[in-house]
């Protein structure tokens, strides 16, 4: 039972954040708009292509994560890039740069992802590193907003909020781009954590302060009734990524592997 909590605090509050649940969203729901008279009329598919690639280039924090991905993946860059074009050049609606990089994310996360269970620790670590990072500058801006986000229910308020914040949310997605490319490079095997590794992370959680009520909510993944308020359980989520830097080695690297390869099924 112990470990099967535990499993739902990973599954419900790690991966929320970890797969990248607002880039997600933004993937699913993206925002668009017509394009001009001219091109309603005139727009193929080559010439989509040159548009959406120029809108990337025009974005250089984005550009960092889609040059990466063409020299590594270059098939999954093509693929991507030419399913946008198709897409703009049938219904002649542009979508923003957001969503390119979020889009290609969730691909790459899907066809690769689990590859980055497999990297070296350091690509690892960083890839938590930036999505705490994230979680972070969400919390800065709206309590509330960082609340839905630690439990994947995000929405336009984050694609502003991405929009506006573009280099860390590169950071965050090149991170995870790298993990992968490590994990296909050196192909590490690392056994399950073990239920003494999450009571090492339990008791971590304890020790930097968050009661029972805290961890509880963590744990079961949604919230007490009544629930907590939006700074005090925004701070726990941050808490628990902070934790997770501290564990000793190697129950970190475990718990971190296996959290990945829970985003890259989710």
């Amino acid at each position: 039972m112990y470990l099967e909590k535990i499993l739902a605090l990973l599954a419900a509050a790690l991966v929320a954040i970890g797969a990248g649940v607002g880039l997600t969203w933004m993937a699913i729901h993206p925002a668009s708009r017509l394009a001009g008279a001219d091109a309603l009329t005139s727009l193929d598919k080559g010439g989509a292509r040159q548009q959406i690639e120029t809108l990337i280039a025009a974005t250089p924090d984005y550009a960092r994560y889609f040059a990466r991905l063409r020299e590594t993946f270059t098939t999954d860059y093509e693929a991507a890039i030419n399913d946008f074009a198709a897409r703009l050049a049938q219904t002649k609606e542009e979508q923003s740069v957001d969503y390119y990089l979020s889009e290609a994310v969730r691909r790459v996360r899907t066809s690769h992802g689990a590859l980055a269970a497999k990297a070296e620790p350091e690509p690892i670590a960083r890839v938590f590193e930036k999505q705490l990072e994230v979680l972070q500058a969400v919390a800065r801006e709206d309590k509330r907003m960082c609340v839905a986000f630690l439990y994947g229910a995000t929405n336009l308020d984050f694609q502003r909020f991405a929009a506006s914040r573009r280099q860390i949310v590169a950071d965050m997605a090149l991170a995870g781009l790298e993990a992968i490319i490590s994990g296909q490079a050196n192909k590490i095997e690392r056994a399950a954590p073990t239920e003494a590794d999450f009571r090492v992370l339990e008791n971590a959680l304890t020790a930097r302060g968050l009661d029972k009520v805290e961890i509880d909510a963590l744990l079961d993944g949604k919230m007490p009734v009544p629930p907590l308020e939006d700074a005090r359980m925004c701070g726990a989520g941050q808490t628990y990524f902070e934790v997770l830097k501290t564990l000793p080695e190697p129950a970190r690297t475990k718990v971190y592997g296996l959290a990945l390869e829970l985003m890259a099924r989710s």
